[in-house]
């Protein structure tokens, strides 16, 4: 099979590799239908992150068909077209079943994180609850129904886990920060939480635009002490709710910053920093939550659901389509900010 392979920072190539096989009695052969490129994948390709040369792809979000299952499997069966999520929770333990099943008690980090997924086929393990079956198959579906589906493995319930965690209410004054995929999922998931004012903090017209669509009132394209007043500006003191979609310490400081005393952090985004000490928030009486999100419980819940009825969009983060065969380039333009997040077709 076609898989993609991370050679070196800045260049992914495709291999034939052997086509994965049930390994262990809860696995799942997928074949791909849809798969794309996350934020945090571009860590590893711009900069190396650490990464070792020509190891496996860590794509981690994908559609496609179950094609095998091993014998514990029975919530799926040969034929069903999933969403695959990027985590693997058993829904049987106590964080699963609190919501938490992005920090699946039973499968500890990294055992519930996947990746790989950017190839023709996944061994996808622990699989039986963690799937979303969708109703039907691909081909009943829209393009851009597929984008949305696909979003549903990563980028919108992340997006949702930063307004759930910071107990976005009815009312709030609400700001993101991060323009990405994420970001831009957390604008929709904060509407849907009854925000009555989000601000984007955006230096993209693109992405300004995009946000505003999906229900943002205002975007501040200014950063530090002046993209923080700005902010306090326009909501006539601070914000009730920060939504942290990034992951670096600059971020983090913008969301500190942007919050009366009190308020509430919602941290999505991948740190990519060192510790920094909760003591320094005690004096601003800040809640921070976050993590992981729960992608097998709010797919189940309502967010495909929520995609099939029409009333949410966020498929539209994804703006570049590629061929497997062109992952690089799918890498470089949202490393580049050409595109906002590219989706990859694999097979139809």
């Amino acid at each position: 099979m076609k898989v993609a392979i991370f050679e070196k920072a800045g260049s992914m190539i495709v291999e034939e590799r052997d086509k994965p096989t049930i390994q262990a009695t809860d696995d799942a052969i997928i074949k791909i239908v849809r798969a794309c490129v996350c934020g945090s994948d571009l860590w590893s390709y711009s900069h190396g992150d650490a990464r070792e040369h020509n190891s496996i792809n860590s794509g981690h979000e994908a559609l496609g068909i179950v094609e095998e299952v091993g014998p514990d499997i029975t919530t799926v069966k040969p034929g069903d077209f999933v969403i695959v999520p990027f985590t693997h929770g058993c829904g049987e333990c106590d964080a699963c079943r609190s919501g938490f099943d992005g920090t699946c008690d039973n499968h500890p980090a990294p055992t519930n994180w996947g990746g790989g997924f950017q190839a023709e086929y996944l061994r996808f393990h622990y699989a039986n609850w963690a799937l979303v079956k969708v109703p039907g198959q691909p081909s009943d579906y829209s393009e851009g129904m597929l984008k949305s589906l696909l979003t549903l493995a990563d980028v919108m319930p992340t997006g949702y886990h930063a307004a759930r965690v910071a107990n976005v209410q009815a009312g709030d004054k609400v700001v993101v920060i991060g323009d990405g995929a994420v970001g831009q999922c957390a604008v929709i998931a904060a509407k849907m939480r009854g925000a009555s004012q989000i601000i984007m903090m955006s230096r993209h017209e693109d992405r300004q635009q995009m946000s505003l669509s999906s229900g943002a009132t205002a975007v501040v394209a200014e950063r530090g002490e002046e993209g923080i007043q700005k902010v306090r500006e326009i909501l006539n003191g601070g914000a009730d709710v920060a939504l942290e979609c990034v992951g670096t310490e600059a971020a983090l400081e913008q969301a500190l910053g942007v919050l009366h005393n009190g308020g509430r952090i919602g941290a999505v985004g991948v740190p990519h920093y060192g510790d920094r000490k909760i003591g320094s928030t005690f004096a601003q009486n800040i809640t921070i939550g976050g993590g992981s999100a729960s992608v097998t419980t709010y797919d189940k819940q309502f967010l495909l659901k929520e995609v099939l009825d029409g009333n949410i969009n966020p498929g539209k983060v994804f703006t570049h389509t590629y061929d497997l065969a062109e992952v690089n380039q799918a890498y470089q333009d949202m490393a580049d900010r050409k595109a906002i997040k590219s989706m990859l077709v694999v097979a139809e």
